[in-house]
């Protein structure tokens, strides 16, 4: 895997979120605005369940930023 290309890319524009971005979005309760259209977007049910069992093992967290999926709305974990 090399360069991000299985980043999280914007619901709306399919801009590619930077680690970075994606782990503010990981703290944030309402959401994050897209860096490039400014669409609020979430961290999908899917990738909050994984990114629970990864929380468990730091060790794998890095390469939980290439599994993320955004959403367009906000889903509930479960």
């Amino acid at each position: 895997m090399k360069g991000g290309s299985f980043m999280a890319k914007c619901t709306n524009c399919n801009f590619k979120w930077k680690a970075k971005d994606i782990l503010f979005l990981g703290f944030s309760k309402k959401g994050r605005a897209c860096p490039d259209c400014g669409h609020k977007q979430y961290i999908s049910s899917e990738s909050q369940r994984l990114l629970t069992l990864g929380w468990l093992s730091i060790i794998f967290v890095p390469f939980l930023f290439y599994r993320i999926k955004l959403s367009g709305k906000d889903e509930s974990l479960w």
